[in-house]
């Protein structure tokens, strides 16, 4: 997972809350478990398999009842694209799968897999791995005691959301197609900008079907409660310089999303963006953000 992720919020009990509220930051006894699943990703080299983990039956059972939440939600409010990725990938609803299980089903079908994460990574190495068909994914699974939402992208999200993606074509020429414009750029400001159209794209991307907003990106599948209010996001058409112009760094779910005609319409308007940026545009487009973004924020 992306380091973009360290700015993330969580909605805990129902209301707004920082990362830090959440039990899964305070139970001194998950921490442990989760920073033994992380520590074999320290010097892992990107390719390389992944450790089985042996899970426990506490880590199983939420597994099985946000499988379960997450199955009936995305019927309801997930594009038909991610709904036939779930089926590509035939995620497992009564065990946690293993990056090999679903690893070796997506390299069949799209030539992805998973290399291992312990948890956020650099931009540059999370995004140049996209572009030689490896996405880094964590193992470790959210606390039980908020299973609907993780302040962080866990077994759940990589699995639901990016394995969902990865198993179809259409979405793994998108990762791709990010991945290169990633390894071709050398500057900070470029990866930045190939970071945020990531994030509102892959990560909380929407597509219209028959006029009714569904969701693509890996963050809203996998999260129940942003799944359930989709329907009364702020929407914006599919922009890539009003995707760089809005804040994502906020105390709540995303306040704006943006909307595209079809997956071919993301593929194309990233195509046409990525294929002409350059290191050299990339201070005059970062600075147009900044602005745009510091002119959103006062008018909130």
């Amino acid at each position: 997972m992306s380091d973009v992720w360290r700015r993330t919020p969580i909605t805990v009990g129902g209301g707004v809350g920082r990362a830090a509220e959440h039990p899964g930051m305070r139970d001194p006894r998950y921490l442990a478990r989760r920073r033994s699943l992380a520590a074999p990703a320290r010097g892992h080299r990107v390719g390389d398999p992944s450790p089985q983990v042996l899970y426990t039956e506490e880590e199983q059972a939420t597994w099985r009842e946000v499988h379960r939440a997450l199955a009936e939600s995305q019927r309801a409010h997930a594009c038909r694209a991610a709904l036939d990725g779930r089926e590509a990938a035939a995620i497992p609803a009564d065990h946690i799968p293993q990056h090999a299980e679903i690893g070796a089903r997506l390299r069949r079908l799209t030539g992805f897999d998973y290399t291992l994460a312990g948890g956020a990574v650099a931009s540059r190495r999370f995004l140049c791995s996209m572009a030689r068909g490896y996405f880094h994914a964590v193992q470790f699974i959210r606390h039980p005691a908020v299973p609907m939402y993780s302040p962080e992208p866990d077994v759940v999200h990589d699995v639901f959301g990016h394995g969902a993606h990865l198993a179809l074509p259409e979405f793994a020429a998108i990762y791709r197609l990010v991945g290169e414009a990633a390894a071709r750029l050398e500057t900070e400001e470029a990866l930045q900008i190939v970071t945020d159209i990531y994030w509102f794209t892959l990560e909380y991307g929407v597509v219209d079907e028959g006029g009714v907003p569904k969701a693509y990106g890996a963050a809203l599948l996998s999260s129940y409660g942003e799944l359930g209010r989709l329907g009364g996001c702020r929407l914006a058409d599919l922009d890539v310089p009003g995707m760089l112009a809005t804040p994502y760094e906020i105390s709540g779910y995303q306040p704006v999303l943006f909307r595209a005609r079809s997956l071919g319409h993301v593929a194309d308007t990233l195509a046409g963006f990525l294929g002409r940026l350059d290191d050299g545009d990339a201070p005059e487009l970062r600075r147009a953000a900044v602005a745009g973004r510091r002119a959103g924020r006062s008018r909130s």
